[in-house]
């Protein structure tokens, strides 16, 4: 069985016993957390949600907060011998899918 989640604006497919690395979430490591903005139930029957199925969610645990790879921003202005150099590192964190509740 599977699930297409909703957090933090972007859309996840979940399995039972998988991992997925989404946007921050403040919850502790070890903890769990419930996702209830469930899009759609896939497996044996296909259920889609009119946004969310009603009823579903799914529980994962905390596993661990990580930073993204850097990205390098560069700007500059031409004929002004002007130029900058900034970094961002996203902050994530991972889930470890433990059940599926339809």
């Amino acid at each position: 069985m599977y699930a297409i989640v909703e957090t933090g604006g972007q859309q996840f497919r979940v399995e039972e016993g998988g991992k997925v690395r989404v946007n921050l979430l403040p919850a502790k490591v070890g903890s769990e957390v419930e996702l209830n903005k469930v899009l759609l139930l896939g497996g044996g029957s296909l259920s889609v949600g009119k946004p969310y199925v009603e009823g579903a969610s799914v529980k994962a645990e905390v596993v661990d907060h990580t930073l993204g790879d850097k990205v390098v921003v560069f700007k500059k202005w031409r004929r002004n011998d002007s130029r900058r150099t900034t970094g961002h590192r996203q902050q994530y964190t991972v889930l470890k899918i433990k059940s599926i509740t339809a």
